[in-house]
């Protein structure tokens, strides 16, 4: 069994637990990453990598609010995770 799998089946017995601790990490990662964005600039490029951090944060944190199936729920919060990460470890890098 891979570690996806692991964490999504164990995401999937206590997704109300996690469903609320995915709202923090996600709010969270996207804050961090906006502001680490917006110290590099205010531009046309930085407006869109703010656009994009909002809409995945939102996305994950609207289904959880619609009472989506959990495998959606988890597949939004790793999404979220993994686009946050990646803002984050570039705007380091610059």
């Amino acid at each position: 069994m891979t570690t996806y799998s692991q964490l999504s089946k164990e995401f999937t017995k206590n997704s109300i637990g996690y469903s609320t601790l995915g709202i923090i990490l996600s709010t969270c990662l996207g804050s961090i990453a906006i502001m680490s964005t917006l110290m590099n600039g205010h531009g046309l490029i930085e407006m869109l990598v703010v656009f994009v951090s909002v809409v995945v944060c939102s996305l994950h944190n609207a289904a959880i609010l619609t009472v989506q199936e959990p495998p959606l729920i988890f597949n939004l919060l790793t999404a979220s995770t993994v686009v946050n990460v990646l803002i984050i470890s570039f705007n380091i890098i610059l």
